[in-house]
C-alpha cells in the first residue's frame, strides 16, 4: 500500500478512536514503525492529526491567528486562487463575498470582471474593489465593526442580507473536511456565511491546501451545499478524490 492510500486510512482510525500508538498502527498496516512515523509526520504537518509521544491523536479544533498573520500564510497560493476565481465568475453576476485573507486576495481578479454587483461585509474588500474597478456596484453591509479583519458582523449584517439575492456566494473558511463540510473558527463569521448561502444560487469556497482535513468549531455548510471549491496545486490526491467523490467540482 502506498503512502497516499495508507495515510487517509490512518487519519480515519485516529478520528474514530481518538488516539493510537505507532506500534498498533504498524501492526494494523503490516509496516515498520518508521514508516508509520513518516505517515504521522506528514499528517501532522497538514493539520490532520496531532502527534503525541509514541503515537497520534485527533487534532484540536482550529483557531485562526490575526488577519495580518493569515495574509502572509500561503500568500502565493491565495493569489493563485484569486486569479483562478476569475474563470468561474461571469460579467454581470451578483456576488456575496465574505471576509477573509483568501477572498481579499481575489479582489484584483474580481475588479477585472465587468459589471459585477458585490455585497460584502469586508471593508478592505469593498475599498479595493472600489479603487480597482470602474463599473462594479458595491454594497457594504453595516454592523458591529471589528478592527482586526476590518469587517462588520452581527444581527444587523444578517438582517440586511435578507434583502439581497446573489448568483454566487464566494466564501473563505477555516477548515474543510470531506465528512464535516466547511467550518469556521468564528461564530459570527460562520453565521454570516450561512446567511449568504441561504440567499445564493450557488456556493464557491476558496481554500488553500492547508485548510483541508482540519476541523473548526462552527459549521458553515455540508459538502452537499458546495458547488465549487477553488484550491491550489499543493492539495493532495486523497483530498481531491474525497471532494470529487461527493460531487463537488474542484479546481486547483
Amino acid at each position: 500500500m502506498k503512502p497516499h492510500e495508507r495515510q487517509p486510512q490512518i487519519e480515519a482510525i485516529i478520528r474514530r478512536e481518538g488516539e493510537i500508538s505507532v506500534e498498533m498502527l504498524a501492526r494494523r498496516f503490516d509496516v515498520s514503525p518508521e514508516t508509520i512515523r513518516r505517515d504521522l509526520g506528514y499528517l501532522a504537518e497538514h493539520g490532520r492529526v496531532q502527534k503525541v509521544h509514541g503515537g497520534a491523536r485527533r487534532p484540536h479544533l482550529v483557531r485562526e491567528p490575526s488577519h495580518e498573520e493569515r495574509a502572509t500564510t500561503a500568500a502565493d497560493a491565495k493569489a493563485a486562487i484569486g486569479r483562478r476565481l476569475a474563470d468561474a465568475v461571469s460579467p454581470g453576476e451578483t456576488l456575496f463575498v465574505d471576509t477573509g485573507s483568501t477572498t481579499l486576495a481575489a479582489a484584483e481578479a474580481l475588479a477585472a470582471i465587468a459589471d459585477l454587483t458585490v455585497i460584502t461585509n469586508s471593508c478592505r474588500l469593498a475599498e479595493r474593489l472600489a479603487r480597482a474597478s470602474r463599473d462594479a456596484t458595491i454594497h457594504l453591509l453595516g454592523g458591529r465593526y471589528g478592527i482586526d479583519n476590518a469587517q462588520t458582523t452581527g444581527i444587523a449584517v444578517i438582517d440586511q442580507l435578507q434583502a439581497f439575492r446573489a448568483d454566487r456566494a464566494i466564501l473563505t473558511v477555516a477548515a474543510l473536511d470531506p465528512q464535516e463540510g466547511a467550518m469556521d473558527a468564528s461564530l459570527e463569521e460562520a453565521q454570516i456565511a450561512r446567511a449568504m448561502i441561504r440567499n445564493a444560487r450557488s456556493v464557491t469556497i476558496l481554500a488553500d491546501a492547508g485548510k483541508f482535513g482540519r476541523q473548526a468549531a462552527y459549521a458553515v455548510c455540508g459538502t452537499g451545499d458546495i458547488d465549487l471549491i477553488i484550491s491550489d496545486s499543493q492539495l493532495d490526491k486523497a483530498h481531491r478524490d474525497a471532494m470529487r467523490d461527493r460531487g463537488i467540482e474542484l479546481w486547483t
